[in-house]
């Protein structure tokens, strides 16, 4: 059987830490714990499942603070966790008999992360992240002619469920980090720019998405984007000038979205436009694209329950009883995708 550090880095998690670690800490052969500056009973809580808690000053970067408490690690494997993660009975069991089972070759191990509540960043009810991470890696030559060194780790998709369960959003917290790291630095990398773009969409306020809209722009006029993000950069800009009421940018870049590869955002943005202005045909049309004729790429709930509940006003308005009754019944069954 594999041994697994547990490494965690904390700050102000006395209300969710308990339950975190009273789920996992018997899975575990040593807990680490890196607290970032609680003023709270974190380190109290903590104490009760490991004295290995170490004190790192919080510099707004979450890699460096998991690098050091990665540096105190000595078991064969590594389980990275946040404290408002909880696994229940059937998924401990799981993660028992994965120790039992993982071969050495293994170096990543996904496992399902859940999000039973408000999906903060997801668009489905789970997707999968590395979470167990071999210590030591080892290299192997491989292909029999014009041998190479393989580089791509060897990565498990397991079926244990992680399940995040937060106590807030953090979205505030992570649009100050995008916005520093990006002024700091210079620039973000495309995972990051992904990542920025879709909690703008789904919770930026005015001033976030204001904050947003300017490194975007400055994105746009000094790099060669590639398609995808181009579009999510335009998306995200049109629904800050839309908020902020500023018609001829807000068409500016939603035209740009539709004449290139129209989502369910910008049709939904479209429909939210014409229903603010009392057009209620043009803004059915817009919301009926967004559910019907588009994808989305931020924010799956563009074409989900309240864009639909939106085209059930928009007939309402228009005398449309009927179809206003069918949409109203459809977002009441809308469910979010499995994965």
């Amino acid at each position: 059987m594999v041994s697994v550090s547990l490494c965690m880095i904390v700050k102000n998690e006395e209300k969710v830490l308990d339950r975190c670690l009273s789920s996992m800490a018997d899975l575990m052969d040593e807990i680490i714990i890196v607290d970032t500056g609680s003023t709270d009973r974190t380190k109290e809580v903590a104490k009760k499942y490991t004295d290995k808690i170490y004190d790192f000053p919080w510099v707004d970067d979450f890699s460096l603070a998991r690098n050091f408490a990665f540096k105190h690690a000595v078991c064969d494997y590594i389980y990275s966790a946040d404290a408002d993660e909880v696994l229940d009975e059937e998924n401990r069991r799981r993660f028992l008999n994965l120790k039992s089972v993982l071969m050495s070759e293994v170096e990543i191990v996904q496992m399902w992360y859940v999000e039973k509540g408000t999906q903060t960043v997801l668009n489905a009810k789970k997707e999968y992240r590395p979470k167990l991470f071999k210590r030591l890696r080892t290299f192997q030559w491989i292909d029999p002619i014009h041998e190479t060194v393989r580089t791509e780790p060897v990565v498990f998709d397991s079926d244990i469920e992680v399940y995040h369960m937060p106590e807030g959003n953090h979205s505030k917290r992570d649009f100050h980090i995008f916005e520093l790291s990006y002024d700091t630095e210079g620039k973000l990398s495309k995972r990051l720019y992904e990542m920025y773009a879709r909690e703008l969409y789904k919770w930026g306020t005015t001033e976030d998405l204001s904050k947003g809209e300017r490194i975007f722009k400055s994105v746009m006029s000094q790099e060669t984007l590639d398609n995808d993000m181009f579009l999510d950069f335009c998306t995200v800009i049109a629904k800050a000038e839309r908020i902020l009421g500023n018609t001829t940018n807000f068409m500016k870049y939603a035209m740009k979205v539709v004449s290139v590869t129209p989502n369910s955002e910008i049709c939904k943005e479209l429909g939210d436009f014409y229903f603010a202005k009392e057009d209620y045909s043009e803004a059915a049309l817009w919301y009926y694209n967004a559910i019907h004729e588009t994808e989305s790429t931020l924010d799956i709930h563009s074409q989900g329950k309240a864009t639909m509940v939106s085209l059930s006003d928009c007939y309402e308005k228009l005398g449309q009883g009927e179809l206003s009754a069918h949409y109203l019944t459809e977002a009441g069954n809308w469910k979010l995708p499995e994965e």
